[in-house]
């Protein structure tokens, strides 16, 4: 048996500098039958979300699931994400953050036997605005 990912723990440590530095993380999610999201918001089988502590109740991250309530068009929805689903984190203000990209995804076999072959855990109600994608990295332009 391996022991756990990395991705986990540089999730929630990305997650805890983003909030005590008064910044809004935003994580970017590759979207599969086990993750639960609003599909309205599902662009190219990924979305982004604002994942801050205004936009989420409940939020829970370990090592295998991130789970929270977000308000989407108004009405309260429960996400769930497998870990190995979250493809990067970064602040939305700055752009900074990590990407997971280079890291290998969870296998189906292998997603299936960390879950125990049971539901994926199920969050409490909570609010948020709809994510907004992130516009690029900033440029400096000289303006005279």
């Amino acid at each position: 048996m391996r022991g756990p990912t990395q991705q986990p723990y540089f999730l929630r440590a990305l997650y805890e500098w983003c909030v005590d530095s008064s910044l809004t993380p935003y994580i970017t999610v590759r979207v599969d039958n086990h993750t639960r999201v609003p599909q309205g918001y599902v662009k190219n089988g990924q979305i982004v979300l604002n994942v801050g502590p205004s936009a989420v109740r409940s939020l829970h991250m370990d090592n295998e699931w991130v789970t929270f309530s977000a308000r989407f068009g108004g009405q309260s929805q429960d996400i769930v994400i497998p870990v190995g689903n979250v493809l990067a984190i970064y602040a939305k203000e700055t752009g900074e953050g990590m990407s997971f990209e280079g890291l290998l995804p969870m296998q189906e076999e292998e997603l299936d036997e960390a879950s125990g072959d049971q539901d994926a855990p199920e969050p409490a109600e909570n609010r948020t605005d709809p994510p907004q994608p992130p516009r690029g990295k900033p440029q400096l332009r000289v303006v005279k």
